[in-house]
């Protein structure tokens, strides 16, 4: 994998990912990481990410990344959760079926690709499984300048017509609840009003929702 003028091997890469998720979920043993890393942690491995200054492991076998590598690890953690994104927003993957096709994809982004999916996204701040999407240099650009394709309903205009592309909820039950409504991707939605309440239109019917069910529904804006 290339980041720059720096290339990784494919190892490399998965321990620096594999790391940044560890520190996510306050875990930082080499113990812990032999377990979670879809490749074969080594001490040879280990060392050689010491030796580029990447990674730094204690007496405690506790290990952590050094600030090289936490900047190619944002890189690497940040391509694969856009990928995430890409599959299931736009390719309607299922999510448990993302994890997978996100870990090829991610070997094949380079930056510039990365930061067009994200800008086609509407600079995503979150990965279907809820789990933070490091910034790129497009989202800083776009965060007070540009007017994303792909934003929450409750962000629409008074007015304003998109097509539902997600729905993101970590209850099934909320799901089923939008679904009953008959809001699901490919529906068209109009919002009428935003207080006291929500109200979208999706075909004749106009329909009441609360400011939480209208952040869950996800929908791509007519340019």
């Amino acid at each position: 994998m290339e980041f720059g003028d720096v290339k990784l091997s494919e190892d490399k890469a998965e321990i620096l990912e594999a790391v940044w998720t560890l520190e996510e979920r306050g875990e930082f043993s080499v113990e812990a990481l032999a377990r979670s890393s879809t490749t074969e942690v080594n001490q040879q491995l280990l060392s050689d990410l010491g030796k580029e200054k990447l990674i730094a492991v204690d007496d405690s076998k506790f290990i952590r990344l050094l600030p090289a590598g936490r900047r190619l690890a944002a890189q690497i953690i940040r391509r694969h959760r856009l990928a995430e994104r890409l599959v299931c927003d736009v390719l309607g993957s299922k999510v448990e079926e993302s994890e997978s096709s996100a870990c090829e994809f991610e070997h094949v982004l380079a930056e510039d690709i990365a930061n067009s999916i994200c800008t086609l996204l509407g600079h995503p701040r979150y990965c279907p499984h809820d789990r933070p999407i490091p910034e790129g240099e497009c989202c800083r650009q776009a965060r007070e300048v540009l007017k994303p394709l792909v934003a929450s309903c409750d962000q629409l205009a008074i007015g304003e017509t998109a097509r539902v592309i997600y729905l993101r909820a970590n209850e099934h039950t909320v799901l089923r609840k939008l679904s009953a409504l008959g809001i699901a991707p490919g529906v068209s939605l109009k919002l009428l009003q935003k207080w006291p309440s929500y109200v979208v239109q999706c075909d004749e019917t106009e329909i009441a929702i609360e400011e939480d069910l209208a952040r869950n529904i996800h929908v791509w804006r007519k340019q």
